[in-house]
């Protein structure tokens, strides 16, 4: 039995361990282990597509990490494996992350029905890595019943979550007409459930104001898909209640997507995007292995900076460059 093969029976029982190794060799930026996470993916995939995706955003202090160490908690006890794929920002300037939610999601951490790993986004825009959506596959090939994809919570790219989850839940904290305004109208009519969190208190009189201030604001979005408005649920990480409710509604819509074929529409459609995307960053990889683009990547870089070149003018001199290596590689002495 090959590597690969030991790999994707192992992974095929649940064994955290194996999942945590089967990431780290998807996450991998080595060529050589590209092949062989490809091989590993490939080995799965007829395993994968029986969870439920679910994609959490909001914006930085609406509580999205406490809320999904209780949620997760809740559908642990309800008898869900559990997986949560949190995506951490990348600095520009150096590549470090966070990485902290296993910090943050303490309990949830602690117990063995459930998976979490975080992952830096690598500094791209829309909120999730490069590989999430191999990595979701990942887990969904070892069992985990509900892979929740936490976002950045911050830019304006942010729904590319919506490209690999299921259900995508929009979390938003008591406050009414200000804080309303600050979310984009593009999130607001992707989201297909929003949760009022820290609906406890003092702050239960202002969630469910907001509550209210949000379902009006969403009778003038059109909804995602026909019928009904999106469903707008308070609740509270911190006392649990409503936590249920916000689950009954989410797993609602996800049986009427998956009853009258509109999961598998979606999903077909995500994997194209996703075939697009990965083309994008494999083109991108190769015209950066190129000598002729590094040496030319500096002079052009300083020309834009300078102004003496537009970006679009500089991007076409590079590709120029480039793309006659790729298509006619030099042969090897």
């Amino acid at each position: 039995m090959t590597a690969t093969a030991e790999m994707a029976a192992a992974l095929g029982t649940g064994d955290r361990r194996t999942l945590a190794r089967a990431i780290t060799l998807i996450e991998s930026t080595r060529n050589s282990d590209r092949a062989a996470a490809d091989a590993l993916l490939d080995a799965v995939l007829p395993t994968t597509g029986g969870a439920l995706r679910l994609g959490i955003t909001g914006t930085p202090g609406v509580g999205k990490s406490t809320f999904i160490d209780a949620f997760g908690m809740m559908l642990a006890n309800l008898g869900r494996r559990v997986a949560v794929l949190a995506v951490d920002p990348t600095s520009s300037r150096n590549g470090g992350s966070i990485l902290g939610d296993k910090t943050r999601m303490a309990t949830l951490s602690r117990e063995p029905t459930a998976f979490i790993r975080p992952s830096p986004s690598g500094g791209l825009t829309g909120g999730v890595a490069r590989r999430t959506h191999e990595t979701l596959l990942a887990c969904e090939a070892a069992g985990f019943d509900v892979v929740i994809v936490e976002t950045m919570g911050v830019g304006q790219a942010e729904t590319a979550v919506a490209d690999i989850t299921d259900v995508f839940l929009l979390l938003v904290a008591p406050g009414g007409g200000d804080d309303l305004q600050g979310i984009k109208r593009g999130i607001m009519e992707l989201a297909d459930v929003v949760a009022v969190n820290k609906a406890d208190g003092e702050l239960a009189s202002a969630a469910r104001h907001t509550a209210a201030d949000y379902r009006s604001a969403l009778h003038l979005v059109r909804p995602k898909w026909s019928g009904s408005p999106t469903p707008v649920v308070p609740c509270s990480a911190l006392t649990r209640d409503g936590l249920d409710a916000v689950w009954a509604t989410i797993d609602e819509f996800h049986g009427a997507l998956a009853g009258d074929g509109r999961l598998a529409a979606l999903r077909a459609d995500q994997a194209e995007v996703h075939l697009r995307q990965q083309l994008d960053g494999l083109l991108a990889d190769q015209l950066r292995s190129v000598p002729a683009f590094a040496a030319r990547w500096p002079e052009l870089e300083a020309a834009v900076r300078a102004n003496e070149r537009t970006p679009g003018s500089a991007a076409r001199a590079l590709m120029a460059e480039a793309l006659p290596h790729l298509l006619d590689p030099p042969a090897r002495s």
